[in-house]
């Protein structure tokens, strides 16, 4: 049962908590409430699956990132896993997770989010990806958050490009 007092946490908390030592106090103090109350309602909301989880969204232009690659790749499902957990630890990818392939259309089961500072730079982690994940990358693709833009074939090797 949802109450009014919920509706009004649910929406101060999406509009973003203050960036201060004590959030949770300060949401409560604009709500009317103390702190701890809104721990315990946010707490009992996630326990009743109302909302599913609290978290940290980051802007990353804020933090001087201007290019946001989402880079998809077609990687051997034997080794998506392995490779998925070496890609993820890389410390320029912001988030990497297996997904399921929707084909014919959609090849692609590893997600990877770059943040960079220039289309160069991003340009350049999908490189050092690519290198990584070796013969076991059939494909890829690199999705701009301006708009697609095609990757180099992922089939065609250093040798194939030297002829």
């Amino acid at each position: 049962m949802s109450t009014t007092f919920d509706r009004r946490l649910i929406a101060a908390a999406r509009a973003g908590l203050p960036l201060v030592s004590r959030p949770y106090d300060a949401l409560g103090a604009a709500l009317g409430v103390g702190g701890e109350a809104v721990r315990e309602r946010l707490a009992a909301l996630v326990r009743s699956g109302r909302i599913r989880r609290i978290g940290a969204v980051v802007d990353p232009a804020r933090l001087g990132f201007a290019v946001d690659a989402l880079t998809v790749w077609d990687v051997d499902d034997a080794r998506v896993d392995e490779l998925g957990e070496k890609i993820g630890a890389l410390d320029f990818v912001a988030h990497c997770c297996r997904r399921p392939r929707s084909l014919p259309d959609w090849p692609y089961n590893l997600h990877v989010v770059v943040h960079s500072r220039s289309r160069r730079e991003a340009q350049s982690a999908v490189l050092q990806i690519h290198c990584l994940l070796a013969e076991a990358c059939r494909a890829h693709d690199v999705l701009y958050a301006s708009g697609a833009v095609a990757a180099p074939p992922a089939t065609a090797r250093a040798s194939d490009r030297a002829a």
